[in-house]
């Protein structure tokens, strides 16, 4: 189940930053830190708090692949697409983990448990194409060995 968004603990965070509106990013970035998304009601609540109107602050949130509307899975699956791994075969293995999830990026599975996005450098080209999962980072990522990945984050190895 999704955290619910505190509006008390919000208006905390919205004044750590003094509710200045050049200041959004920041606030949106403990939002994510708090609660893993900024919801809807988050972001009218921003708005508000900052003197700003909810298409400045849904513009911002949806520009920055960082910010997300919707709760993250409990795992997070993220394929590099940056050109080295593109030149290795991450947009192959994008489309096959896409298959496999039956979703497609900046998306989560419907059981909840994996979210599926798009990363612009790991640092990882030599061994490329490279994932990261969970905050932890995998080199020469094929079909199989991603498949084997998601499973553990499933916990279990269903197609």
């Amino acid at each position: 189940m999704a955290i619910k968004h505190d509006t008390g603990i919000a208006t905390e965070i919205i004044h750590q930053f003094d509710s200045k509106p050049e200041l959004l990013v920041q606030v949106l970035h403990a939002f994510v830190d708090r609660y893993g998304f900024v919801s809807e009601e988050a972001i009218r609540q921003i708005a508000d708090e900052l003197n700003l109107s909810r298409a400045d602050v849904h513009g911002v949130v949806s520009f920055y692949h960082d910010f997300r509307t919707t709760p993250p899975g409990k795992h997070t699956v993220m394929i590099c697409q940056a050109e080295a791994c593109q030149a290795m075969g991450s947009r192959e293995l994008t489309a096959h983990a896409e298959r496999k999830l039956r979703i497609e990026m900046h998306n989560t599975s419907e059981d909840g448990n994996v979210s599926l996005e798009p990363v612009y450098c790991l640092g990882n080209c030599a061994c490329s194409p490279a994932v990261m999962i969970d905050d932890k980072v995998h080199g020469r990522v094929d079909a199989g060995k991603l498949d084997k990945l998601i499973d553990a984050c499933r916990g279990s190895n269903d197609e």
